[in-house]
């Protein structure tokens, strides 16, 4: 269960606007940073196959939430620098993980430009989509992200991570809402976890 919610937090799609060019690292950068909130549906293939839906809430920089639907339940968030993997079914504490060591990084951080030098080791366009995929440069063992965009107008589509031993989580997304204010507590581990 813990590892297939981590996938997750290592991991978005959607359904496919017809893009007519590739688009540069300098608008894809804007585009991201143009995004303070946002919240979608989403799907999420696992590297297996099996797949989960849920809702997504993003507040950059550095908050995200992946909120499944039955039978998982879990909930995925990224806040205070740190991924917490938490299982509504387990009196445990979650598991957490320094969000700098996860690509998730990369779309969270304050600023993102993807023309800093090696982020990006992959650009295309395969005549629908423009994909660019980035990594940390400083420290580019922590796995990849890569984001597919659709332009007229620029949206992002979907990502996939790569974690550091060839793994791949990716979710699809449905309309993204953009703009709005999100409540904080969607952003702060349940009070039960409070005193571990």
């Amino acid at each position: 269960m813990k590892q297939f919610f981590f996938a997750a937090a290592l991991a978005v799609c959607a359904p496919i606007a017809h893009a007519a060019e590739q688009l540069s690292l300098p608008v894809l950068s804007d585009h991201l940073n143009g995004i303070k909130t946002a919240a979608a549906r989403f799907v999420q293939t696992n590297d297996d196959g099996s797949q989960a839906t849920g809702i997504l809430y993003v507040s950059r920089p550095g908050k995200m939430r992946f909120e499944y639907d039955a039978p998982h339940s879990g909930i995925v968030m990224a806040t205070n620098g740190a991924v917490l993997i938490i299982d509504p079914k387990s009196n445990q504490a979650p598991e957490t993980y320094p969000l700098r060591r996860t690509p998730l990084s990369v779309l969270l951080a304050r600023k993102v430009n993807l023309s800093t030098a090696n982020m990006v080791v992959g650009h295309s366009f395969d005549g629908t989509a423009t994909r660019v995929r980035a990594q940390d440069p400083k420290n580019p063992e922590y796995g990849s992200i890569e984001f597919m965009f659709t332009s007229d107008p620029v949206a992002l589509r979907e990502w996939v991570i790569y974690d550091d031993v060839g793994g791949q989580t990716r979710i699809q997304l449905g309309p993204l809402q953009t703009g709005m204010k999100l409540d904080r507590d969607l952003f702060t581990a349940p009070s039960r976890f409070e005193d571990r």
